[in-house]
């Protein structure tokens, strides 16, 4: 069955950074383009950055543009995020995303 599974988040002061993997299995992870999500409690889920199938296109939402970058490793099935410059804002549960299937989350506090 498909599974993505999260990890990386952690507590982190503002301006550091972060790196999230998302290992992926049961599916052909090469085939489909991927996202990162992220939910704070009362919020709605929102999008934050996803990736083609290649890697050979990307984009960001506006947040987050300039700070992070998506990308993957096709030879392990796995898809990352990095963050920088981090700000408390960011501060969230981030969900790896492929069509309807879901992360459990990881995860991400920044505060001093």
């Amino acid at each position: 069955q498909v599974q993505l599974v999260e990890s990386g988040g952690g507590l982190v002061q503002p301006g550091g950074s972060l790196s999230l993997s998302c290992a992926a299995s049961g599916f052909t992870f090469s085939t489909y383009g991927m996202r990162w999500y992220r939910q704070t409690p009362g919020k709605e889920r929102e999008f934050v950055a996803g990736i083609s199938s290649s890697g050979g296109s990307t984009n960001y939402a506006d947040s987050v543009k300039g700070r992070f970058t998506i990308s993957r490793d096709n030879t392990k099935n796995t898809l990352y995020l990095q963050m920088n410059s981090l700000k408390p804002e960011d501060t969230a549960v981030y969900y790896c995303n492929s069509r309807f299937y879901w992360g459990q989350g990881t995860q991400v506090s920044v505060s001093s």
